[in-house]
This record gives structure tokens, C-alpha cells and sequence, in this order.
């Protein structure tokens, strides 16, 4: 059974994969062009941070950052490689698409590689909905980046 929710990231078994996912991105994606938060980052009050487990055991990690008053940022999304290809990254995407809804959120924006590395990612924020767009907020044109957006109707 998976199951999602809001979490402490400085667990052991989270700030291991926070650790690989860091990891990940530096091995993959040039420093200039890694915009993956850190421990420090993620414990902003400003974010929202939510762990995926099976079990008990960590399937994957997700968090939202407030950009403004009416728009939020999905950072840092990683699914342990015991888990690729079950279905935790779609639905960490959909339980934090949900809270974003009842917080009244008007858009969810996203930055995620252009390399061949995240081609999986792209394709599951497109498949839920989210379209490329230009930079936002801090970001600048990056060869290296993939800018996504979805805009957020209430739920009904």
C-alpha cells in the first residue's frame, strides 16, 4: 500500500535519498544548471515537503515551493530506483496537484532536465498535464533546463 503525506526531511531514510537525488542531478546536469534543493532548502517554511512509502519503506520524495501568493513550485521529485516504474512519481505528482487545488494554487510550475536522463520525467509531467513554457521567476534560459506548467482549476 503507498502511502503519501506531508514529512519531517531530516529522517534518516529521507535525507539518504535526498542525498541520491543531489547526487544524481551534479552526476547528470552541469552545477550551473542544478536547481535541485537541499536539506537546508527543503525545511523552508516555504515548502512543502511529502514522502511516498510502501510499507513503511521510502518510495520516493517530493516538495512545493511557494513562488508567490498564487503560484507554487514542484521541486525536487525523486523516486528511489527500487520503486522506478510503480507508479510513486505519478502519484506524488497527482497528491501534490490535489493540495495545491485545496490551497488555492492557480499554477504549478516546474523546471527538470532536457537531457536524455529525464526524458521519463518530462513525459510523466506531461502526461498529467503540464506543458512547456518559458523561464519563470528566477530562472534564465538554460540549455540544460526544461521549463513545465499546469494551470489549476478549483476542484468541483
Amino acid at each position: 500500500m503507498l502511502a503519501i503525506a506531508r514529512e519531517d526531511p531530516t529522517r534518516a531514510d529521507v535525507t539518504a535519498l535526498i542525498a541520491r537525488h543531489l547526487a544524481g542531478m551534479h552526476e547528470n546536469t552541469p552545477a550551473e544548471s542544478v536547481h535541485a534543493l537541499d536539506l537546508s532548502a527543503l525545511q523552508h517554511p516555504d515548502v512543502a515537503f511529502w514522502t511516498a512509502r510502501v510499507g513503511g519503506r521510502l518510495a520516493g520524495i517530493a516538495a512545493t515551493a511557494r513562488l508567490d501568493d498564487a503560484n507554487a513550485e514542484l521541486k525536487s521529485m525523486r523516486v528511489d530506483d527500487a520503486f522506478l516504474g510503480r507508479g510513486v512519481g505519478r502519484a506524488l505528482v497527482r497528491r501534490i496537484v490535489a493540495d495545491a487545488r485545496e490551497r488555492g494554487v492557480a499554477a504549478l510550475w516546474l523546471e527538470t532536465g532536457s537531457g536524455d536522463d529525464f526524458v521519463a520525467a518530462r513525459r510523466l509531467y506531461a502526461s498529467e498535464g503540464f506543458v512547456e513554457c518559458p523561464p519563470f521567476g528566477s530562472y534564465r534560459p538554460d540549455p540544460n533546463s526544461t521549463f513545465m506548467t499546469l494551470g489549476l482549476q478549483p476542484s468541483a
